[in-house]
């Protein structure tokens, strides 16, 4: 099994014509996604790939009606007119591929989408994509690099799109494969954080354990710290931070986006590795730690 992807998945790519949906929309059918319509306002009537394109969702659904997901990869200014248009035509998942939407429009979205029941990954999400499912949304994993992604019993969640390959392919490399692998995103304010993913991953009888990729900025990483604490998760989780070094940067520092903001004692490296560490996660101080971590974590579970 797997999360938020699975055989079932129909997808529609919102901005399918522009130059990183039509190459979203390739990689997702030559891994085996089925991507069944995409949506450009006053393209209707063309093809990428084979795939018939719409002016609007609601066209586009009127013909295909297991449409169940839409991968939007729009221009950050045409996000929040894309993605109400999904929630609003009730499509049940929505990811957003596009980066630096503005603040102010992701919390709309991100509560227009809670309000009406969608699940909602990014922005600036590179996707979701189950190995064993042969499914995937996004931009995750390229055709030209093989053997990253392979099947298996762990689940990963990261705030960067680069890591989620990063540590796939570090578990792939030590024999251990995935169940889902999903990029949530950095921004300041996204739709699925870490205890999202956690609460599905818990119920997922696939998925053994869990990997955690955050960084400085934000407070999604204590959150999910605070979550496995008190509600007791009972699968092993390891957790990955980045911005070490940026405990002896000046403060008032900036970052590299929106949600790398630090405030009031939360969101920096120290605040997320002793968050972690008071819920019994161990914090790997390298990829390479990672498999050891998992396997000492799995080892005292079956004992």
């Amino acid at each position: 099994m797997s999360i938020l992807v699975d055989k079932k998945t129909r997808v529609l790519i919102q901005g399918i014509t522009g130059h990183e949906g039509a190459r979203a929309c390739n990689e997702m059918l030559s891994y085996g996604t089925k991507v069944l319509a995409g949506v450009t306002p006053g393209k209707g009537g063309q093809k990428i790939s084979g795939v018939p394109v719409y002016d609007t969702v609601r066209q586009a659904l009127a013909k295909h009606r297991s449409i169940n997901t839409s991968l939007i990869a729009v221009p950050a200014a045409a996000v929040k007119d894309a993605a109400m248009e999904a929630i609003f035509a009730g499509i049940p998942l929505v990811n957003i591929l596009a980066e630096h939407v503005p603040t102010l429009d992701c919390a709309e979205i991100v509560a227009r989408a809670r309000a009406k029941g969608t699940i909602l990954v990014g922005p600036s999400s590179v996707g979701v994509i189950s190995p064993k499912e042969k499914v995937k949304i996004g931009s995750i994993g390229s055709s030209l690099v093989r053997n990253v992604f392979t099947p298996g019993s762990v689940g990963v969640v990261s705030k960067s799109g680069g890591m989620t390959a990063e540590i796939a392919v570090t578990l792939t490399n030590a024999g251990i494969g995935q169940s889902t692998v999903l990029g949530i995103g950095g921004d300041q304010i996204i739709g699925f954080d870490f205890v999202d993913a956690l609460k599905l991953f818990g119920k997922d009888p696939e998925t053994k354990a869990v990997i955690l990729f955050g960084e400085v900025g934000g407070t999604y990483e204590e959150q999910a710290a605070e979550f496995i604490r008190k509600e007791k998760f009972k699968k092993p989780v390891v957790a990955v931070v980045a911005g070490k070094f940026t405990a002896r940067l000046p403060q008032g520092t900036v970052l590299g986006h929106a949600g790398a903001i630090v405030a009031k004692g939360k969101g920096g490296y120290d605040s997320k590795v002793r968050a972690f560490k008071k819920a019994g996660v161990p914090v790997a101080a390298t990829l390479d730690e990672i498999p050891w971590l998992l396997r000492q974590l799995l080892r005292g579970r079956m004992k």
